[in-house]
């Protein structure tokens, strides 16, 4: 979430020749010390919060962080809304995603010319947390569960968005979250595992190739914690991103987070102390507050005056910041190469076409039973009459993150384009129109005709169209109503209810309701904003009259009134009426992107509404040739539609081009080469819970699923066939040859995995290493060359914290998906042989291979990971450790608030016992002090060692001696 607000950066004028920092043919390391030493300490202070004041006495113009640019540049009017980042990622396509972020970027330039409220150079785009867990709320904003192919999106997307010159910035793009963000569920209290494989081979991975590239400058840290440290204070900053890139990075906090610090996550006393330390760690810019940087500037200030910074950590910082606007261009005489971009790239033709194409080449077509000449494509010439039924067939939403629709092309509007005037195309929302009438007084909920609505009340005596709402549900007895009066959604305004909303949305989403049936067959009307479940909420969440007018306000269940529900039309009955006689149903159902998951609510429920379910069942029980649209943000379970429907097409919330891009390729001028960039699931069970993030230990992501997916990572098809040759080693990589087998032109998204087939670690069944998106005409063969290196190959090894290629076989692997490999073979490959553990070195805990009831936990404040036991009988797995002759003593750092013991047993938990050691109570978690055992003269020769902790302790390091 970024906070809103007014002011950025300007072209400075070039009328002080006397300043070097305005010459553009000086270093910019020189510019950015000329400057520094020309800034008053307060000044440099003033640099360290969202919103930057101008220094007049300089000519330097005021500067902000923040704005949003996910698919588009958002929260700033009317520009080009292109399709959700997942779906962007489907495509498989880096050229043209980095094109899109090209276009976005032409479009933040686009408003430096007036500078609206909210605007700035340094945008946050792209996000990069991989999408290991498809019930994450925010899986929308995100593009894969593969790290490597997340890596890939976010450096085109970011490359396109800095103008791929690092000195010469068109934007200064901001990657987010880091890091391991994938809940929403108490997000800024939640801690994060990450053991150290899963940190380096997942977690980074996601990120540091867009660093490595310089097509971002800077991270935004995560609500969350990890390992016990909230991710605003994580040391990775400088220990680790900083080391990715020679580039100057400006590391910025997300909204509100700092004072998280000291408020829910009570890491600290004073924001002083917060803030001191998140400098120390690395961030370079505080957001919070809005637009108010008082509480920054001021414990800034008290972290100076008490010892806790030096001038020096605020120079670096500030440093930092204007490193990236000297970049920028902004005190360059001419504004630098993109000074002169004005708001006529806004919404352009140009850009409207990209949307157009991105949307279509995103779409993933999942199902395709033409067998009959009946599915996919559709001919134009003998599909003449077409009804598109639905609650996402004739509308377009939007998502927070998302601009505001310059105009709407929606399916049934892009389908009526398709056919022109020779076309019949009939629409139905297929949702019921209701009215509720409280069965005490016989009045009807009557809402307000005029465009602004009016307050809800039980005022109309007889049905009308002043009392009907079209109600949408949306899954699990959420509905949205629009009142028939205007055509406007009703909405909470924390005193009324009001139908006066264009479409749900806002922080709290306070347009959600739900009909809660009762014994008697009447309904209860409950109030469920998104606020209703916030622990500060304590009115109450059902709706009555209030007062002798009937107004309808909050009151006590048993103060509810009772309502009938009269169905005035039934959605099913007027979508099956529609279809009827038909020569095509198409079918658009999906999700409301501010209710089915989305920032601050996971997803409880992956499969669409029942309701959705029983329309598209309907509808194809009247019309056997039916087509199936599912239009959300996130794998789905879609029971038995999957078998029953003959063609099944999914796409994100695409923006405003959504309609024509769908009629593209429902009519076959687009062939379908969308593929899947997680895993679809057959169901919730195939998941452990959202806050595990051990990926390895429990079988996440197509790497390590053992089941049987719905749907596989990679996966999508095409009107056209395509057949591989025989993969075979070049130098630098694999090429293999592509054919074209069918009719159609088409594009063929070929996938390169690896397996290494022995290892002392346990592997992925298979790791995406290359891929690459490629256009063949019908007969056409293309020889394709997937780039990869034996360092491609490497693991990280938790026994000496290192990267290591092992020497083995390995398995290359070429397909069109995870699932679907069409040629394979294997190479030797000559590394390392990792060594049996030496324990008689100091072992870091965290470097266990496997474990029970533990929790990785913060060594101190600042820096270092160490294993916390959350019950009896935890345990660490040591795997094939060389004792030798053997080992005599247990020695370890250890800390706990109560006594307890560490028990060294051999072979498994309740294994031989060769030594315990006592630990004592430290008096904190974060004082630790060395206890040591006696080994008996069992613990010897090569043995897995296991060590069982007792409740309560903590464990940094140890060795066997």
């Amino acid at each position: 979430m970024a906070g809103l607000g007014a002011t950025a950066t300007t072209p400075a004028a070039a009328d002080d020749p006397a300043y070097p920092f305005r010459d553009p043919r000086l270093s910019v390391d020189q510019r950015v010390d000329d400057l520094l030493s020309r800034l008053t300490l307060d000044e440099k202070i003033s640099l360290l919060h969202q919103y930057q004041s101008a220094i007049p006495r300089l000519g330097i113009q005021s500067f902000r962080t923040g704005t949003e640019a996910l698919h588009g540049v958002a929260w700033l009017g009317k520009t080009t809304v292109f399709p959700q980042a997942v779906g962007l990622a489907s495509t498989w396509d880096p050229a043209l995603i980095k094109k899109v972020g090209s276009a976005v970027g032409d479009e933040t330039r686009g408003f430096q010319q007036e500078r609206p409220a909210g605007w700035g150079l340094n945008v946050w785009a792209p996000v990069a947390n991989p999408l290991r867990d498809p019930r994450w709320g925010r899986n929308e904003e995100g593009y894969s569960e593969d790290p490597y192919l997340t890596g890939s999106m976010a450096t085109a997307y970011g490359t396109g968005l800095t103008g791929g010159d690092p000195d010469h910035l068109k934007t200064a793009p901001t990657i987010k979250h880091f890091l391991a963000n994938n809940n929403e569920i108490r997000r800024d209290r939640t801690s994060s595992d990450l053991r150290p494989r899963v940190l380096k081979e997942y977690e980074e991975q996601a990120f540091k190739p867009a660093i490595e590239a310089d097509a971002v400058t800077g991270v935004m840290t995560s609500y969350n914690l990890v390992n016990g440290r909230p991710a605003t204070v994580t040391p990775l900053l400088d220990d680790t991103v900083r080391g990715w890139t020679d580039q100057e990075l400006l590391n910025v906090t997300d909204a509100w987070a700092p004072g998280n610090l000291v408020n829910s996550q009570k890491y600290y006393d004073t924001q002083a102390e917060a803030d001191a330390a998140a400098l120390k760690a690395g961030i370079d810019s505080f957001t919070g507050d809005d637009a108010n940087s008082a509480p920054t500037t001021t414990a800034v200030k008290d972290a100076l005056s008490t010892g806790l910074l030096e001038e020096s950590d605020v120079d670096e910082a500030a440093g930092h910041i204007l490193n990236i606007r000297v970049r920028l261009g902004e005190f360059d005489p001419d504004g630098g190469p993109y000074g002169k971009i004005d708001k006529s790239v806004v919404n352009s033709p140009a850009h409207q076409k990209l949307a157009r194409e991105a949307a279509a080449d995103a779409m993933v077509l999942l199902k395709n039973d033409n067998r009959a000449g009946k599915a996919l494509p559709l001919k134009a010439s003998d599909t003449k009459k077409v009804a598109v039924v639905g609650p996402l067939a004739d509308t377009l939403y939007t998502d927070w993150y998302s601009g505001t629709l310059p105009y709407e092309v929606t399916p049934k509007d892009g389908i009526a384009n398709k056919l022109g005037s020779s076309g019949d195309v009939t629409s139905s929302e297929a949702v019921d129109r209701i009215a509720l009438k409280n069965t005490e007084t016989g009045k009807y909920v009557t809402a307000g005709s005029d465009a602004d609505g009016e307050p809800l009340k039980e005022s109309a005596t007889t049905a009308s169209v002043d009392t009907q709402f079209d109600a949408f549900d949306w899954g699990q007895g959420v509905l949205t109503l629009r009142s028939a009066a205007n055509g406007k959604y009703i909405g909470y305004n924390w005193s009324n209810f009001v139908n006066d909303q264009a479409q749900p949305g806002g922080w709290f989403v306070q347009q959600q309701f739900k009909l809660e049936k009762q014994d008697d067959g009447t309904y209860l009307l409950r109030y469920a904003g998104y606020e209703t479940e916030e622990s500060w909420w304590s009115n109450p969440t059902y709706l009555g009259p209030t007062g002798e007018d009937g107004t309808l306000g909050l009151v006590a269940k048993e103060n509810a009134a009772h309502y009938t529900k009269d169905v005035v039309r039934s959605g099913v009955d007027e979508a099956v009426a529609a279809v009827k006689g038909k020569d095509t149903a198409v079918v658009v159902v999906g999700s409301m992107p501010a209710i089915n998951g989305r920032e601050t609510r996971d997803r409880t429920d992956m499969g669409l509404a029942d309701s959705q379910e029983a329309l598209v069942k309907a509808v194809k029980a009247a019309n056997p040739n039916t087509v199936v649209v599912v239009e959300n943000s996130y794998p789905t379970t879609l029971g038995d539609l999957q078998k029953e429907i003959p063609a099944l097409l999914w796409t994100t919330h695409a923006g405003q081009e959504t309609g024509n891009a769908l009629a593209d390729v429902l009519f076959g001028d687009v062939n379908p080469a969308g593929r899947l960039t997680q895993t679809w699931y057959r169901s919730e069970t195939d998941l452990p819970s959202i806050l595990e993030y051990d990926n390895i230990k429990y079988d996440r992501t197509y790497q390590y699923f053992k089941g049987d997916p719905l749907y596989a990572f990679g996966y999508g098809l095409s009107y056209t066939t395509f057949a591989y040759g025989q993969v075979r080693p070049v130098s630098g990589g694999y090429e293999v040859a592509v054919t074209n087998t069918g009719k159609r032109a088409g594009d063929e998204v070929v996938q390169l995995y690896t397996h290494q087939r022995v290892s002392r670690d346990k592997q992925p069944l298979k790791q995406l290493k290359a891929f690459q998106r490629v256009s063949l005409k019908p007969g056409e063969t293309k020889t394709v060359k997937l780039k990869v290196g034996a360092l491609d190959l490497a693991h990280w090894d938790v026994t000496r914290s290192k990267w290591v290629v092992e020497t083995g076989t390995y398995d290359v692997l070429v397909g069109a998906s995870a699932e679907d490999i069409r040629t394979r073979t294997s190479v030797k490959v000559k590394g390392e042989t990792i060594p049996a553990r030496d324990l008689t070195k100091t072992t870091r805990a965290e470097n266990f291979d496997d474990y029970e009831g533990i929790r990785l936990v913060d060594e101190s404040k600042a820096r270092g990971t160490s294993v916390g036991a959350t019950g009896p009988g935890a345990w660490l797995k040591f795997a094939d450790a060389q004792l030798g002759a053997g080992a005599a003593e247990f020695t370890a750092r250890v800390a706990g608030t109560v006594p307890g013991t560490v028990e060294i047993r051999l072979g498994s938990p309740a294994g031989t016992l060769v030594g315990t050691a006592k630990t004592p109570d430290t008096g904190s978690t974060y004082t630790y002090e060395t206890v040591t055992g006696n080994l008996s003269a069992a613990a010897k020769g090569r043995q897995d060692v296991y060590l069982v902790l007792s409740e309560g302790l903590r464990l940094a390091t140890f060795s066997l001696r």
